[in-house]
């Protein structure tokens, strides 16, 4: 009995502790506390893991494009966004960053936990995006990592399993007998919530804007999303359809980051 109190205490006070926001406010002021009870480091080797697979399959396929004009620009673009992620997290600037295109009529891009990045260029090609319209979608997925929103929603899986899952992590235990298996199964497979989404716009609007590109495009690219849509939305809106409210969101804050990107201009010039 004396033993199970321990551990209740112990996983109450990972409960507390597991409370914390993974970044900065930025400008846009992007910031909640987050339930963050998976380790970032096994997070972040499954994440590797995957995309590493990912690769190997589009590289099999002969699909993974590294010289195309449309790789081209998402490495240029990716990297000018990754070179302003400090205002975020500085730590992420260490991170081990990997840009990748794949050749695909899928309407997806990603960016995994440690900076893993995929564009499929069916977004680019049916949305006939911009470099300022691509900046948006990466920028989105950047920001995506950057709040850890794949570690947040395994944690929260996790603890919706019970008090029992939260006192095995507590002890130890879980993480020495599957908690990789139950990472890698939850990983994917949920999505984003509203919330979640709502912030990888904002703050993916503030990286574009210190980036130097211009964030008035990013509303744009949700109109394309919903013209594209035809009673089914792409996978990358599988589960948050782009709406009216969503642009007006990132419309709201365009003031907050014009600023950001006319300051980002006359320094590049």
């Amino acid at each position: 009995m004396k033993r199970m109190l321990v551990a209740v205490l112990a996983a109450l006070s990972l409960l507390v502790t597991g409370c914390q926001s993974s970044t900065e406010s930025g400008a846009t002021k992007t910031t909640r506390k987050q339930l963050l009870l998976v380790p970032a480091e096994a997070v972040n080797q499954q994440s590797a893991q995957a995309y590493r697979q990912t690769l190997v399959k589009a590289q099999r396929a002969r699909r993974l494009d590294t010289t195309s004009p449309d790789a081209k620009r998402v490495l240029a673009i990716a990297q000018r966004l990754a070179n302003q992620v400090s205002v975020f997290r500085p730590d992420a600037t260490s991170w081990k960053w990997e840009v990748n295109t794949i050749k695909s009529d899928e309407v997806n891009a990603f960016c995994m936990p440690g900076g893993k990045i995929a564009v499929f260029t069916g977004i680019i090609q049916k949305l006939n995006l911009t470099d300022d319209e691509l900046a948006a979608v990466i920028g989105h997925e950047i920001s995506h990592a950057l709040r850890e929103h794949s570690r947040e929603k395994v944690s929260q899986q996790l603890l919706q399993q019970g008090a029992i899952t939260l006192v095995g992590i507590a002890t130890g235990s879980q993480i020495q007998q599957g908690m990789a298996a139950l990472i890698s199964q939850y990983l994917f497979a949920l999505p984003y919530s509203r919330t979640m989404e709502t912030e990888s716009d904002i703050m993916g609007l503030e990286l574009m804007a210190r980036a130097g590109f211009n964030p008035e495009a990013a509303p744009n690219v949700w109109r394309k999303m919903a013209k594209l849509q035809k009673g089914a939305p792409p996978q990358f809106l599988s589960t948050h359809p782009s709406d009216q409210t969503r642009i007006a969101n990132l419309e709201k804050a365009l003031p907050t980051v014009k600023p950001l990107y006319e300051a980002a201009i006359q320094n590049r010039g």
